[in-house]
């Protein structure tokens, strides 16, 4: 936990509204006095204590810093030389049979590129990361290995979370000894794919899944791509272990790209089973298919974050990590275009956390709160999303992490 003085930081305090329609975001320059890595406090002119730490801001915006809630740093091209994926030709099994030979050479260089990935995500305003590691046949345990070993490292940085993921099926790879040995292992939530499509036995998977979840007194973060009528059926059966398990508020779907193929009364109907068990979802704002509806989701009040996926790996050339951009693709495809909904859209990345409320009423930063911050040369975090501009520092509980 860190002590430090920002100076001349810019924060936002409120809207400027024209004809009842939000125009512009009003600021006021401040410093702000971080101890033990909480907002001690804020003020116009904080004089620094002898060998405090001092980062001054010159006039950078100060935002929430973001939350990496889907990422795969285990299996990653990045920080290694340029390779495009191999064509698709028998849909996602297409991707696990290729794992099954790929894998066990990366496992050369899984540790020096997972470091280079989370180094790559602090600098990008990252102060928590949730990574789905491989639990399969032809590495075992040595994945999650490497990936405990890289994320102790960086402990004294950021969060994060480690999802057992039985990439290639919970019943079809027959890894359930490793996923209980995984939890024991330092995983903290459990992982699943598929179940219908994959294991091809949604009941057995699924219950398989929660069982070992209850076991180890875990949540469940799950990938589910099944689209239309069937991803719905998953949804719904998910929900059912969710209340029969006590896991409200701690299961989460990762992708749940049926929530864009289907609308009206069945979607609303879905919405209210997922609020009333507390499950989130986890989106990376596709855009070469149907997006689910995140708006929509979240007005209904369903927890929605976004994530990466990956960096660039055998299964997509595309992430890039940089989330400001995501958050910019998101206000794109919904066409939130004013001040008030480009600023709003920073909740997805940030644990449900902005300058401003819904009200245009300052809720943040404020004393008591975590020092867990980016700053970025900018006049509001709308600017930040439209225009995609670069962050300048990552602050974790009060210590300047970024290169």
């Amino acid at each position: 936990m860190g002590n430090l003085l920002l100076k001349n930081v810019l924060l936002e305090s409120g809207l400027v509204e024209e004809s009842g329609q939000p125009t512009k975001t009003e600021t006021e320059q401040k410093d702000i006095l971080i101890e033990d890595g909480v907002i001690e406090q804020i003020a116009d002119d904080i004089e620094a204590a002898d060998g405090l730490a001092v980062l001054d801001a010159a006039g950078a915006l100060c935002l929430p810093s973001f939350r990496e809630m889907h990422i795969h740093i285990d299996k990653t091209y990045f920080g290694g030389p340029w390779k495009a994926c191999k064509p698709i030709t028998n849909g996602i099994f297409t991707r696990i049979e290729e794992e099954t030979q790929l894998l066990p050479v990366q496992l050369e260089t899984i540790t020096e590129r997972a470091e280079i990935v989370v180094k790559h995500l602090i600098n990008q305003g990252h102060t928590h990361i949730r990574t789905h590691c491989n639990i399969d046949p032809s590495i075992g345990l040595k994945n999650l290995e490497a990936t405990v070993s890289v994320l102790e490292k960086f402990s004294d940085q950021i969060t994060y979370d480690i999802v057992a993921f039985p990439q290639h099926g919970l019943l079809r790879s027959k890894v359930e000894p490793l996923m209980r040995q995984a939890m024991q292992m330092g995983a903290t939530l459990v992982g699943g794919v598929d179940p219908a499509t994959v294991d091809m036995d949604l009941d057995t998977s699924l219950a398989l899944t929660f069982d070992i979840a209850s076991e180890a007194n875990a949540g469940v973060d799950i990938h589910l791509h099944d689209k239309d009528t069937l991803g719905f059926y998953n949804f719904e059966k998910l929900a059912e272990l969710t209340h029969q398990h006590g896991l409200e508020g701690r299961v989460t779907i990762s992708h749940g790209i049926a929530l864009g193929d289907i609308d009206g009364k069945p979607l609303e109907h879905m919405m209210t089973i997922l609020r009333d068990a507390g499950i989130d979802v986890t989106t990376t704002v596709p855009i070469d298919r149907p997006t689910i509806p995140i708006p929509r989701l979240d007005a209904n009040g369903i927890t929605v974050s976004v994530g990466h996926d990956s960096l660039t790996d055998h299964w997509s050339p595309f992430g890039t990590g940089n989330t400001v951009e995501k958050l910019s693709v998101l206000a794109e495809r919904f066409k939130m275009i004013d001040e008030k909904s480009l600023g709003q859209v920073w909740k997805y990345a940030s644990g449900g956390l902005t300058p401003l409320n819904e009200a245009g009423e300052q809720v943040w930063p404020a004393v008591g709160d975590q020092a867990n911050i980016v700053l970025v040369d900018a006049v509001s975090s709308a600017e930040v999303v439209a225009r995609r501009k670069a962050i300048v520092h990552t602050i974790s509980n009060g210590n300047k992490i970024s290169e």
